[in-house]
């Protein structure tokens, strides 16, 4: 199918045999989806990155079709979707379970909020987006509005248990980590989740590039959904873009600035923001020494995040 060697690498590297099964089978799958759904022209988007997508024709309307490697992220992204019912979010058009098929609406233009050069602009669009999405849960029952099984979606305290494999690689200590950063993470994470807060359903990957425009307004593609305290939302969306915040020279300027426009508009603390944006980069740094990729970005923006008050 002629795919980009990146995208090969990543399935590969993240999904080992199954990941290389997986594109083995590719041209196959699409083929079966596309009879199932009475698809046509089918094309592979051009930027791939750990999933299948490609865009296509039903009918008169234009449609992306998602596969990826069976996980439960997608599972929980399929769930996440039908919630939301392309409220704040794309539309999810059909889904299959179990092949981890889904069909979604195509958003046009399609810009990412990358592409916003005013960067307090992005910022307000952001705050405003995520209490759009987000859906509390019942203090009572504990599930999400709609009576979703919970056990769907992912809970954001078992991403920071992972932490706990940080320790175990590194015989109790931090590796590459700055041993004071993990300290601080693992303590005001513990203490956001005894706190009496009140969890939510998000998106748990909300960035810049995870936001597109489209003709009912900015919305949000591709969302983990993650179950736990909404603080962590705003984690993702400070150190993106990914790669370019930091070459900005007044990059930590930026950084106050959203900070003081997400406490504005949702009304965090500041240092609660702070300290969730920390937290955040600290996982992701985490998260690329388990895939093996690259974790220096992310440790620039802990210690960004951790030098302001």
């Amino acid at each position: 199918m002629n795919l980009p060697i990146e995208f090969v690498r990543n399935i590969e590297g993240v999904f080992g045999e199954d990941g290389k099964q997986f594109l083995a089978n590719l041209p196959t799958l699409v083929e079966e989806a596309s009879t199932r759904w009475d698809l046509t022209d089918v094309q592979p988007a051009p930027n791939l990155s750990y999933n299948f997508l490609a865009f296509a024709n039903r009918g008169d309307d234009q449609v992306v079709l998602k596969m990826i490697v069976p996980n439960l992220e997608l599972k929980s992204e399929m769930a996440t979707l039908r919630l939301f019912n392309g409220e704040g979010a794309c539309r999810l058009i059909e889904y299959d379970e179990e092949k981890y098929w889904m069909l979604l609406e195509r958003l046009k233009p399609g810009a990412m909020l990358s592409t916003v050069e005013d960067d307090e602009e992005a910022t307000h669009i952001a705050a405003e987006l995520m209490q759009k999405i987000w859906r509390p849960l019942d203090s009572q029952e504990h599930t999400p509005a709609g009576h979703l099984v919970l056990q769907q979606f992912i809970r954001l305290s078992d991403w920071f248990d992972g932490l706990k494999k940080l320790r175990l690689m590194f015989n109790s200590g931090t590796g590459p980590l700055n041993a004071e950063l993990v300290d601080r993470v693992e303590h005001s994470v513990k203490d956001f989740f005894v706190e009496n807060h009140k969890p939510v359903l998000m998106h748990g990957d909300f960035h810049h590039f995870n936001i597109l425009s489209s003709e009912r307004g900015w919305l949000v593609i591709d969302p983990k959904g993650v179950i736990g305290p909404a603080g962590y939302e705003v984690g993702p969306f400070l150190i993106n873009p990914w790669g370019d915040l930091l070459n900005r020279n007044d990059y930590r300027l930026i950084t106050k600035r959203r900070i003081d426009i997400l406490h504005e508009r949702l009304g965090f603390e500041r240092e609660r923001i702070l300290e969730w944006g920390l937290a955040h980069a600290v996982l992701s740094v985490w998260w690329s020494i388990e895939d093996h990729g690259d974790w220096e970005y992310a440790m620039q923006c802990a210690e960004l995040f951790a030098t302001l008050k």
